[in-house]
């Protein structure tokens, strides 16, 4: 599963520097989206925010000052926000139509973070995968997905008690 995500971003990043975010840097978008969908269900739960922090600093590479950094900048932008549209027009044009698909994967894992799914998130994710060019199809492959990968967990965390 990581592996999917390290090349998603690994692709996501390439042309991009490490050290600060640019206000267009595809990352602050991802991290913005990312609270959008854990802020849905009006509740972000530590295992949400612990997911994600782990995702962006594995996946990006980054040390604790700049996943801070990145996760400040991604606050501020979706606070900024008055929509999904504004992350999603600048991820449409960084993003190939696998990376897109790969991204509302991630949405539905940091969904999943907490063992729970709620109405507004999969609304927040059915709007996003909108406008990114995601089908109803393949956005639900993807949340199928993600369900089982936190079934499987379950069931190794069960066999290792």
């Amino acid at each position: 599963m990581f592996e999917r995500f390290q090349e998603f971003f690994q692709n996501l990043t390439s042309d991009n520097s490490k050290k600060g975010f640019a206000p267009d840097d595809p990352r602050i978008a991802v991290a913005a989206l990312c609270m959008q969908v854990m802020e849905a269900d009006g509740q972000v739960k530590d295992s949400e925010t612990k997911r994600l922090r782990k995702l962006l600093k594995d996946q990006y590479g980054l040390d604790r000052k700049q996943l801070d950094a990145l996760m400040a900048a991604g606050q501020e932008a979706e606070s900024d926000a008055v929509d999904y549209y504004r992350f999603t027009s600048d991820l449409k044009r960084h993003l190939n139509t696998e990376q897109r698909l790969e991204l509302i994967g991630v949405l539905w894992d940091i969904v999943y973070a907490d063992g729970e799914r709620s109405e507004m998130e999969d609304d927040a994710i059915w709007r996003i995968a909108e406008l990114l060019g995601v089908s109803a199809r393949e956005r639900i492959q993807k949340r199928q997905e993600a369900a089982r990968r936190v079934t499987d967990a379950e069931v190794i965390q069960d066999d290792a008690d």
